[in-house]
């Protein structure tokens, strides 16, 4: 593995001399970046002598980037390791900054970025460096917490650079576990591949009249995510989507709709061709049995208002009805009983499979994150809490297993 080690100011700076000699002796090629501040506390002959390259510490030396320049330097990595990462570092990570070498190559690299970050206890406990790690975790780095005990300051509590030995350790973990993550992509590409999937996302609006409608809290992102994911792994995406601020990659055919009957239209026209069909939409039950022409006015003498409602069609039942049916997975979004009222969906609907999901009170719309349990006829697989992104990998994994 080829890791570039970035070293920030602290004192910690010399327990990555230890954490370069382990790297080398477990098999990897080491390029280490030093931060001025980094220079304050340890000399760079020092890596340079354990790591036997030459220590690159100038985002503007002729002489380096003639050599390999920052940019070829984020390439050359599999892995970019910050240790120790201090809180100034952590910042300027989290707002894009590129001042230096190393937190240029952090943008310019595509690479995993590893940070373990060391520095006072009440720095480390501070809201806005807590708030700075939990955005670069949200961005996908993996933060490694730091050790408790006694501090260069004299003071204790949390801050302190983990051991060199624990940072290699986690390393190898990250490793195999990308190795088998590239093998099940490998294999989850060879399913989909060229395989047509029909999806539905977002709300639907039922108007009321030109200015109202009848409407609902789905964001979408569930189901682009799943879009995103599946044109990732080469297959032909078509994406029904309801009245949503998203957008959608090259490669994916949008239709865009409004209301549940245009959805079900949309769906009508193209869901023989499919393999697979995901109900990821929010579709409204019912509309108002009639759509005003204009405004709906209030007038002094009128103190209610009393709308007939009718139900919309079932999308997903009826595509599930279908004898020339692709497989069918349906979505159940619960407030309660969230097991229960999904397994008797699924069963009255005849879903091959559904994902259910809690949401209210900050859970499942729109938000980032989700929740899913995926439930098919002999087989129930929650899934822990993601990116929408991830669970939607898993549930084309699933559909995979199934299908």
């Amino acid at each position: 593995m080829n890791i570039v080690l970035g070293v920030t100011g602290g004192i910690a700076a010399y327990k990555s001399l230890e954490l370069v000699r382990l790297c080398r002796k477990a098999g990897h090629e080491v390029q280490v970046v030093m931060t001025s501040g980094a220079k304050q506390f340890i000399q760079p002959l020092s890596f340079q002598a354990l790591s036997g390259r030459p220590v690159r510490d100038q985002l503007f030396d002729a002489n380096q980037e003639a050599g390999m320049g920052h940019i070829e330097l984020a390439r050359w990595a599999d892995r970019v390791v910050i240790a120790p990462c201090s809180a100034e570092t952590l910042a300027k990570l989290r707002m894009g900054r590129a001042d230096d070498l190393l937190t240029t190559l952090c943008l310019a690299t595509d690479r995993p970025i590893f940070l373990a970050p060391a520095m006072n206890q009440q720095m480390w406990a501070n809201p806005a460096t807590q708030e700075n790690v939990s955005v670069l975790q949200l961005r996908g780095m993996e933060v490694m917490a730091p050790a408790v005990g006694t501090q260069a300051c004299g003071e204790e509590g949390a801050g302190r650079m983990p051991e060199p030995v624990g940072i290699l350790n986690r390393l190898t973990e990250l490793a195999d576990q990308t190795e088998k993550n590239n093998q099940a992509w490998s294999n989850l590409t060879e399913f989909w591949q060229g395989k047509r999937l029909l999806i539905t996302a977002g709300p639907t609006y039922e108007d009321i009249d030109p200015v109202r409608f009848i409407g609902n809290r789905s964001s979408g992102k569930m189901g682009f995510a799943l879009a995103e994911v599946a044109n990732q792994l080469g297959a032909n995406v078509t994406l029904i989507a309801g009245p949503v601020a998203l957008v959608a990659s090259e490669g994916i055919h949008r239709i865009n709709v409004r209301s549940a009957q245009q959805m079900f239209d949309a769906v009508q026209s193209h869901y023989a061709v499919q393999d697979v069909f995901i109900s990821a939409a929010a579709v409204a039950d019912f509309r108002p049995q009639q759509q005003a022409n204009h405004k709906l006015k209030k007038s002094p003498e009128v103190s209610d208002m009393t709308l007939t409602l009718v139900k919309n069609p079932d999308i997903v039942a009826w595509v599930a009805q279908q004898s020339n049916k692709p497989f069918v997975v349906g979505f159940a979004a619960e407030t309660q009983q969230l097991i229960e009222a999904a397994q008797h969906k699924r069963q009255a609907k005849n879903l091959d499979l559904i994902c259910a999901n809690l949401v209210g009170d900050g859970v499942g719309f729109d938000q980032s994150e989700n929740a899913l349990t995926l439930i098919s006829a002999h087989h129930q697989k929650p899934l822990a809490a993601s990116s929408k992104s991830h669970q939607a990998r898993q549930v084309l994994e699933r559909i995979q297993e199934l299908a």
